[in-house]
């Protein structure tokens, strides 16, 4: 078993010392698989979207999910490197079992669904379908997307739904700044992020003309999925959760990619003003 666990000659977090120290005590294979950050050992985990690297001289921009932020932290905090895979929330077991990944970061809406072999550990992030519009928007309703256009992020957990549910046109772009971008310019009739990121938006001055909004559907949270006999690593994570919701790190986190999002789009729209 590949758990994962703090290294027991670092503390990063304070308040972790208590738990860092109870594992020095177990026994078993999974005391005796915990990464050893000297050797280089890296955490791969798997997230539905990996956001392509950075290109020195391309237009920075935020991803949707705050997934890829997270496991970062995380990492950082067991002294670790962080190096993300492609997962299919549908099919957690298959690749935790092959070893693909020591974890997965996904959403979960139902956890009682997953197999026995997995659990999973609520991170404390919550998020939905959410639809923003100009405010004189006609439109009222999710089914009045059929036939209007709507602009998503490619990756993003709503892509396709649009177009299967509601009979909408979807135009996906690489982030959401150039998705909410087009929104601004005229270029889609709607739309629909990551509804934790987009409450957080609307609230900015600049977007109080397109804060009209579709009641959130299909609310999910983010949780991590490990396996169901790695008692180490539940620890653990369950640690590090507790200290994000202490430090209103995960609210923190939204309002910062909510503001990064806001002046991307304002950078990209303010050149196109001027041209």
């Amino acid at each position: 078993m590949n758990a994962i666990a703090l290294p027991r000659r670092t503390i990063v977090i304070p308040g972790l010392a208590a738990l860092v120290l109870s594992y020095a005590c177990m026994s078993g294979a999974a005391a005796q698989a915990m990464p050893d950050p000297a050797a280089g050992d890296t955490l791969v985990a798997g997230v539905q979207y990996v956001p392509p690297p950075f290109v020195a001289g391309e237009k920075v921009r935020t991803p949707e999910s705050p997934a890829t932020a997270l496991l970062e932290d995380l990492a950082k905090r067991l002294s670790l490197q962080a190096r993300t895979v492609t997962a299919d929330p549908a099919t957690p077991e298959a690749m935790l079992a092959a070893g693909k990944a020591r974890l997965l970061l996904v959403p979960v809406s139902e956890p009682d669904a997953l197999g026995a072999a997995t659990t999973s550990i609520p991170t404390g992030y919550s998020s939905g379908a959410m639809a923003i519009m100009r405010t004189d928007t006609d439109i009222k309703t999710w089914e009045q997307l059929k036939g209007r256009t709507v602009c998503l992020a490619e990756g993003g957990r709503y892509s396709g739904q649009m177009a299967t549910r509601y009979g909408a046109i979807e135009k996906s772009f690489k982030a959401p700044a150039d998705s909410l971008l087009a929104l601004r310019i005229g270029g889609c009739d709607a739309a629909v992020h990551d509804s934790a990121m987009l409450n957080a938006l609307i609230k900015l001055p600049e977007w109080k003309k397109f804060s009209a909004r579709l009641p959130v559907r299909d609310t999910a949270p983010l949780a991590f999925v490990i396996p169901s006999d790695d008692v180490l690593s539940r620890g653990t994570l369950k640690q590090v959760v507790r200290d994000w919701a202490s430090s209103a790190y995960l609210e923190k986190l939204t309002t910062l990619a909510a503001r990064d999002i806001a002046f991307e789009v304002y950078l990209d729209q303010t050149v196109t003003d001027c041209h």
